[in-house]
């Protein structure tokens, strides 16, 4: 069954065109990948979907009843709010039939002549209840909030408190919990680490619904989805399978058209110069011959389609000025921390002349501070950076601050590279993407995409032969990447790279390393192998756990794993009714502090922010509590 469907769709503004003819389908349950450079409508899609724009001409339905979900629809409306709290929002019509249930349920203990109909309400409400996920819906909370990267002691913060991404991931997370039939995702992964978008990607799995993808990272739309969806020159086209089947068969047709397009006119030339000849001749039946002739070329190109070019796309190349000795970088127990613990510590690398070295690790644990240290942004607290022979290190900031908002794109560069022509600056420029005036644009002005096309030309001319490169496809569209990656792999000089991007991962990567909190440990040669042996890891270390176990009876094991789910069942509901009872004791507390009759008497603020105190600490713990629960609880999966 179709959630939904478009009808040849145009859509025009003014002499522009984004798209005109597109036509298609999306069925119940199925995932499909909409793809497209920056500028060819896919938001616009988006748009006309959820009736926000009307098209120029055609139409487009979601199917009868199908309830579309769209991520800026459940922005944080309430800044106030707990995290936790705006999450739960989503489940406002469970929260009251809990709420009825528990007045029913006061209202049958008094008895009274109604009991007969409260109790028929009791286990209809009762029965809805456990049918939407009422039971679960507090742990389906919790689990997405960890899941996205919101660590359990976070949840009581409030909204205002969170940086853009994190209110770009909490509405992520209120979409998903919302079960729409239809989920638009523009971008989901774009403030995700690799740990979140590889839970997203098994949410996406195990999901009912239908969904519609605008996504820049290939790896994800290989694992997530089944469908092809590209929108070029104006047109859609559909492809089965993910991005990487998309790319093989986008290849194969543009091989089969160039080839019918080629072959036609040469037939078309081959009878142009037989016409010729006839014409030549001037005789009657020669002359009917030409006009005979000339039918045939009007079959031939009635509805041929030359081919369109492709799409502008960088156009670059990384070169070195200088070659490096065989040892390029020598890190020995590098430390670094900002007060307390370190983010690492004893990290040694040695990395050699030629390697494409990617640093991975769990989000937070300091990967962009190995960075500054290497580039002496920032002096470590223990250990030493050692740069090899003629080594020439340049380093692309993944927040672009090296940018300079007020100036043009073209002093931009041409300031740092004085040695170079104006000519020679546009034409640099031009191969970027910056043509005619767009020179003279205000680099404040240009979008995240655009900012990063300049910092990687600076980072281009430079000549270095060691590349620092930090989340470098963040804010590039699937053809800029490309570009990128061809770039890089015709490289002579050396890289370490920090970035969540797995396809550019797996494309470029010599050598996988892994930072933790102890040292940097050697992961294999790609993103692929790094999983293979994490996973190995985790099971050795299962491994080693049941091998210890001591031996016992099959029958009286599998009774005391029944028996240890119950008492482990039990204690998650009644850690949850902790959690919610300590939240909501926090709540008073802070609302009786901020009542204006408190602030005269010392006293009472003195053993309510002790109180506030205390209570804050039992919910951490609590919260601890939930997750080692939980975590045993998944054990018996």
């Amino acid at each position: 069954m179709a959630v939904l469907s478009a009808q040849n769709l145009n859509m025009s503004f003014g002499d522009r065109t984004l798209f005109d003819g597109v036509s298609f389908e999306i069925n119940a349950g199925e995932r499909v990948g909409l793809i497209g450079a920056n500028g060819t409508g896919k938001t616009t899609l988006f748009r006309l979907v959820l009736g926000t724009e009307k098209p120029t001409s055609g139409e487009i339905h979601p199917g009868r009843n199908t309830v579309v979900g769209y991520m800026e629809q459940h922005a944080c409306r309430d800044s106030r709010k707990t995290i936790y709290d705006e999450i739960m929002t989503v489940f406002d019509p469970l929260i009251a039939i809990e709420k009825r249930l528990e007045q029913l349920n006061s209202m049958i203990d008094n008895g009274g002549d109604i009991i007969d109909t409260l109790i028929d309400e009791q286990l209809r409400l009762t029965e809805q209840f456990e049918r939407d996920g009422g039971l679960t819906c507090r742990s389906r909370a919790r689990s997405t909030l960890i899941g996205l990267g919101f660590a359990a002691d976070t949840h009581t913060l409030t909204c205002d408190k969170l940086s853009g991404g994190q209110r770009s991931k909490l509405s992520l997370g209120k979409l998903l919990l919302s079960e729409p039939d239809l989920l638009l995702l523009d971008e989901p992964t774009n403030h995700l680490d690799i740990d979140s978008v590889e839970w997203l990607e098994s949410f996406l799995a195990d999901y009912r619904g239908a969904a519609l993808i605008i996504s820049h990272d290939r790896y994800f739309l290989d694992r997530v989805t089944t469908r092809t969806m590209e929108i070029e020159h104006r047109k859609m086209r559909i492809y089965k399978g993910g991005y990487s089947e998309f790319i093989k068969q986008k290849e194969k047709d543009k091989e089969i058209a160039q080839r019918h397009y080629d072959n036609t006119m040469d037939e078309v030339h081959r009878i142009e110069k037989m016409i010729e000849q006839q014409r030549r001749w001037n005789r009657e039946r020669n002359i009917r011959t030409a006009e005979h002739k000339q039918k045939s070329i009007d079959r031939l190109m009635d509805g041929l389609e030359k081919p369109e070019a492709d799409e502008a796309t960088l156009r670059f190349e990384f070169k070195t000025l200088v070659e490096t000795g065989n040892d390029v970088l020598i890190c020995q127990g590098l430390t670094k921390g900002f007060g307390g613990e370190p983010l690492f510590q004893n990290a040694d690398l040695l990395l050699k002349k030629g390697e494409r070295a990617f640093l991975l690790g769990a989000n937070g644990c300091g990967k962009t501070t190995f960075l500054r240290v290497i580039m002496g942004e920032y002096i470590p607290q223990a250990g030493l950076r050692k740069f090899g022979e003629n080594v020439r290190a340049g380093y692309f900031d993944q927040t672009l601050s090296g940018l300079s908002d007020d100036k043009t794109v073209l002093d931009e560069v041409w300031d740092q590279y004085r040695r170079l022509s104006q000519t020679e600056v546009r034409n640099a420029l031009a191969a970027f993407l910056f043509r005619g005036d767009a020179v003279f644009s205000r680099v404040g002005d240009l979008s995240g995409g655009e900012k990063a096309r300049v910092a990687l030309l600076k980072l281009m001319l430079g000549g270095y032969n060691l590349l620092l490169l930090d989340e470098p496809t963040n804010h590039l569209d699937i053809t800029s990447r490309e570009a990128l990656e061809d770039a890089l792999m015709g490289y002579d000089g050396t890289m370490l790279i920090v970035s969540h991007d797995r396809y550019f991962i797996n494309k470029l990567s010599t050598r996988i390393l892994r930072l933790g909190k102890e040292k940097i440990e050697e992961f294999g040669n790609d993103y692929d192998e790094y999983l293979s042996r994490l996973e190995a890891l985790r099971q050795g270390v299962k491994a080693v756990k049941e091998k210890t176990a001591p031996k016992v009876d099959n029958y009286k094991l599998r009774k005391e794993r029944e028996s240890e789910k119950r008492k482990l069942n039990t204690a998650f509901r009644r850690c949850e009714e902790n959690i919610e009872n300590t939240e909501k004791l926090i709540n008073e507390t802070q609302a009786e502090l901020e009542n204006p009759e408190t602030s005269a008497d010392y006293e009472k603020i003195m053993a309510l922010t002790t109180k506030l105190e205390e209570l804050n600490t039992s919910l951490e713990q609590l919260y601890e509590d939930w997750e080692n629960i939980q975590l045993r609880l998944a054990e018996f999966e």
